[in-house]
């Protein structure tokens, strides 16, 4: 997770992700390793559950897809997308969901390669800026 968040965040500090590993990685949310052929984990995937906030309906979600950089464009991450299907599908799940930063277009472009289409937006405002006044109604 660090890996993939420093490649488009490089000066963010991401001390954080330790509480996120411990708060949602268990039993439940199955991770998987792409190795190359020393056995050098070159790739994972960690899924996930999530509740569809329209529908209701139970869906398996992309917590992680990571490849490391010297080993993309071979197909790894693809091959990692399809497990992630194939599990959705045995679940039964009749979607499957992830969040990608809209900085990496990398990953857009596999996701949408493999039939992802937007769903909703997730906006953010910073409010660190403390020197504006709030604004009164």
């Amino acid at each position: 997770m660090h890996r993939s968040y420093r490649e488009s965040y490089p000066d963010a500090g991401f001390e954080h992700l330790q509480k996120t590993l411990q708060s949602y990685f268990t039993t439940e949310t199955p991770l998987w390793w792409a190795r190359n052929q020393a056995g050098v984990a070159v790739g994972c995937l960690w899924l996930g559950t999530s509740i569809d906030q329209i529908t209701g309906d139970r869906h398996s979600h992309i917590f992680l897809i990571y490849v490391l950089p010297d080993y993309r464009r071979q197909g790894i991450g693809s091959t990692l997308m399809q497990t992630a299907e194939e599990y959705a599908k045995a679940r039964g799940d009749r979607q499957i969901t992830l969040q990608v930063f809209t900085v990496n277009k990398i990953a857009q472009t596999l996701y949408e390669n493999r039939d992802f289409q937007p769903h909703s937006l997730l906006m953010s405002k910073s409010l660190s800026d403390k020197s504006s006044p709030p604004k009164s109604g």
